[in-house]
């Protein structure tokens, strides 16, 4: 098996991945894996924009206060206020490696999106954010002479010598070889995990790798069961799920129902502009009402020449699907969209493994607490990307700084928990350890089940999480999903190709997801539960998985 050594190895090339490496390759080699070609990434189809507090009327305070109030009681205030404070600068990197915001009359052009208070969304080609900064990002990575980028090569394991990261092992998705790659540094900036669910905005990459690859190297994964579910996805029979940005609702379009009924105000008092998770059991509480599978966003009211400029790849989407949108309501339903969970780093982008960092939709800072702000995913990408190189130029790496001991007066108690389960035997959790803002499981065995379902295939786990963990839970569903994924799991063959790699990490994810969604017995942000319906202050606290191990210390947080 050939071995070839790094300094940093990046796996993956969504934005994440690619300002990690032009920032990283002043200090080393750089390799990036990507499982595909450079260009496969969730980043290029963020149509809406990246927040920032630049406009005349914003600050960070505000910025910070919006970001809050959207989690849910769930954002680690230090991760948020480290966001809002570095966000311009961040912008000001953009600028600078070439990235054309739009202007208007010289000036950055703002709009305004769903539980923001003022215009703080930047955006790039109306709509096409996204793809504006990964095409710039990637010819300049393409560029470099210090950058080697190897595509369709899928990480499949992660390598530690000691504890500590000594590099990945990976699979050539052409010729079915495997390879070793060895470094210093290893970052996972695999994306998220859409392709968990049969309506989804993400592509067909975004299937969870980086957090089942940490998760399997001993790697604490937080918030799993805080899945945001866009509620405003193109929904026209035999048209490929399309993403209609919440910057539409956010220049003035409106939601009806098919009755023609505008109804966001009965949900809420921010109307159309309410948080993501308001508005998306909104609208299948008015598709339940009228027995339709979507809801009309209107636009028809708008100036024609605002529609084709700022938002030219959804009118020529829809054009091209037979459907004119300056004449014509959009037939919108919601569809997975951004996993506020991930592999839990702290304001560094460490892990708890040492050498193992994590940025973007992969890893779980806290910023989004339960409930993405809209655009914010963007901007924390950048904030914590950035500061992993600021970590390592500064030296830091294996000191003192590398973890924390929890304090004395947190509470400690360690023992077996069972929850008794309708469709199964006892689902035993080995070691519990509830800590001063968390709990921590290992994922629970399942003992005395007589479950045999059919064997797993792509399509019937996306149907099995869409019904049963989706926009609304309840434990009957999340009790079926928890022991079908882990039938799925004990009975899956040995990966052998990318399509079976893909598949074994989704249903761990998922089950990492449906664990933690059973565990948590309220509704608080993206997660509802039709059976806990509201939230309780007893769980204003992060769940935790990580494979059984020692809980004694922490990954450092705070500057």
């Amino acid at each position: 098996m050939k071995k070839r050594e790094f300094d940093f190895i990046i796996i993956g090339s969504g934005i994440a991945g690619l300002y990690v490496a032009l920032l990283a390759q002043e200090l080393g080699r750089v390799l990036i894996l990507t499982k595909g070609s450079i260009d496969e990434c969730n980043t290029k189809y963020a149509q809406g924009g990246i927040a920032a507090p630049v406009g005349p009327g914003d600050s960070p305070q505000l910025h910070f206060e919006d970001t809050v109030a959207a989690g849910a009681g769930l954002c680690d205030m230090e991760m948020v206020r480290i966001l809002v404070e570095e966000a311009s600068d961040r912008i000001a990197d953009l600028i600078r490696f070439g990235v054309p915001f739009d202007t208007i009359n010289g000036e950055v052009a703002l709009t305004r999106e769903a539980a923001h208070r003022v215009p703080r969304i930047l955006h790039a080609g109306g709509d096409a954010t996204g793809e504006r900064i990964e095409t710039t990002l990637s010819r300049q990575a393409r560029e470099s002479g210090k950058i080697t980028i190897l595509e369709h090569c899928l990480a499949t394991k992660i390598l530690l010598e000691e504890g500590r990261v000594r590099g990945v092992k990976a699979l050539d998705c052409y010729s079915g070889s495997l390879e070793e790659f060895h470094c210093r540094w290893l970052i996972l900036a695999t994306g998220g995990a859409g392709r968990l669910f049969k309506f989804t905005t993400n592509p067909e990459v975004a299937t969870g790798d980086g957090i089942a690859l940490a998760y399997h190297a001993g790697a604490e994964i937080m918030d799993m069961e805080f899945f945001q579910f866009h509620p405003t996805a193109l929904r026209l029979p035999g048209v490929p799920v399309f993403l209609i940005s919440e910057a539409v609702r956010g220049e003035g379009g409106v939601l009806r129902n098919v009755n023609g009924h505008r109804f966001m105000s009965e949900y809420s008092p921010q109307g159309d502009l309410a948080p993501r998770d308001v508005v998306a059991r909104a609208i299948v509480a008015e598709m339940k009402k009228t027995g339709a599978d979507h809801v009309l966003l209107d636009v028809t009211h708008l100036p024609a020449k605002k529609i084709f400029t700022r938002f030219p790849h959804i009118y020529r989407f829809c054009l091209d699907h037979g459907l004119d949108i300056t004449s014509s309501p959009i037939p919108v339903a919601p569809a997975a969209h951004y996993l506020m969970g991930g592999i839990r780093t702290d304001s560094w982008g460490r892990t708890n493994i040492p050498g193992l960092f994590a940025c973007g939709e992969a890893a779980c800072t806290g910023v989004h607490g339960a409930n993405r702000l809209a655009s914010n995913s963007l901007m924390e990408t950048l904030v914590f990307s950035r500061r992993i190189v600021e970590h390592i130029r500064e030296g830091a790496e294996g000191s003192k700084k590398e973890a924390i001991v929890i304090p004395k007066n947190s509470e400690n108690f360690w023992g077996p928990r069972e929850f008794n389960l309708k469709l199964g035997g006892p689902r035993k959790i080995p070691k519990n350890f509830a800590g001063y803002y968390k709990e921590c499981f290992t994922l629970p065995t399942y003992e005395g089940s007589n479950l045999a379902p059919p064997p797993p295939s792509l399509t019937s786990l996306q149907e099995l999480m869409w019904d049963n963990a989706g926009i609304l839970r309840d434990k009957e569903g999340l009790e079926k999903a928890a022991l079908t994924l882990a039938a799925w799991e004990a009975r899956l063959p040995k990966p052998a190709d990318r399509a079976s790699w893909e598949l074994a990490n989704l249903i761990l994810v998922g089950r990492l997801l449906v664990e933690a969604a059973l565990i948590r017995e309220e509704s608080r942000g993206a997660h509802f539960r039709s059976d806990f319906p509201q939230p309780s202050p007893e769980w204003q606290k992060h769940i935790v998985f990580k494979k059984e191990t020692n809980w004694t210390t922490l990954p450092g947080r705070g500057r």
